[in-house]
């Protein structure tokens, strides 16, 4: 069976910074290998641009191995593409009929400032993640492996759970740009296993705050953040957080100021 490469339309988005206003922009992409990764078809394109003397398409990556979820884009939009528990730098041009056209452009959300054309600004991640992602008890020594038990299931649910890369297709997905597969993923991983016991409904209550605080939407149950998440993580999850979060706020106590110069 022969393959032959493939002649697209692109319609990228294209913005020259955070403040500059962005339209879609129409390339055309000819013969592309269908064993060609999305972000080498980019690449393709953007040496073309670069030879005319244009300037080339700003996207993120970093891995190309489907791990670090930086490469994130909505195409045809769906984020990472839309196919199932993958990367858009996983994805391949065998998926994409000859002559077909494809929509391009970032992730669609308040907190995600658009920095470059396909780049956006995933610091809010971080900031929701400084607040309470973390066990901050002492722990003294590294303990034996086996002197704190944990179930097995409970350990499988807390891996699931720290597979989250951070990328942002589940707020891309969200109607509401709701973070709350982020935040229940992060939540989850530490609350499931003894350690991350003892801070879990402070940190539920930090983590949903700051969440609040920097303008993602409220979930609202349309599973669209697992659909298209590319580790797979579940809905569960959220239910967790909340669970958590209504314990934090009917039973939980306020966390204690240090006074001024302690």
């Amino acid at each position: 069976m022969t393959t032959h490469n493939l002649n697209l339309t692109l319609k990228i988005w294209r913005q020259a910074n955070a403040d500059a206003r962005g339209k879609f922009e129409t390339f055309q992409a000819k013969d592309i290998s269908p064993e060609m990764s999305f972000l080498e078809m980019l690449d393709f394109v953007n040496e073309e641009l670069t030879k005319n003397g244009q300037e080339p398409i700003a996207f993120e990556h970093d891995c190309r191995e489907g791990i670090c979820g930086c490469c994130g884009a909505v195409v045809n939009g769906r984020a990472h593409g839309g196919f199932a528990g993958t990367t858009l730098c996983q994805v391949h041009m065998r998926h994409f009929s000859n002559g077909s056209t494809i929509v391009i452009e970032p992730w669609r959300a308040r907190p995600f400032k658009v920095l470059k054309d396909l780049i956006v600004d995933r610091a809010p991640f971080e900031q929701i993640q400084q607040v309470g992602g973390f066990v901050s008890i002492n722990t003294g020594s590294a303990p034996e492996a086996n002197s704190l038990p944990v179930k097995r299931e409970d350990a499988e649910l807390a891996m699931d759970a720290a597979s989250c890369i951070g990328c942002g297709a589940c707020v891309a997905a969200c109607p509401n740009a709701s973070a709350m597969l982020f935040v229940s993923a992060k939540v989850s991983h530490l609350a499931l296993l003894p350690h991350g016991q003892a801070e879990a409904m402070i940190r539920a209550r930090k983590m949903v705050g700051k969440m609040d605080e920097l303008g993602f939407g409220n979930c609202s149950n349309e599973a669209e953040c697992e659909a298209a998440c590319p580790k797979r993580i579940k809905i569960s999850n959220i239910a967790r957080l909340n669970r958590h979060f209504m314990a934090a706020t009917l039973f939980g106590r306020p966390e204690r100021k240090s006074a001024p110069g302690a």
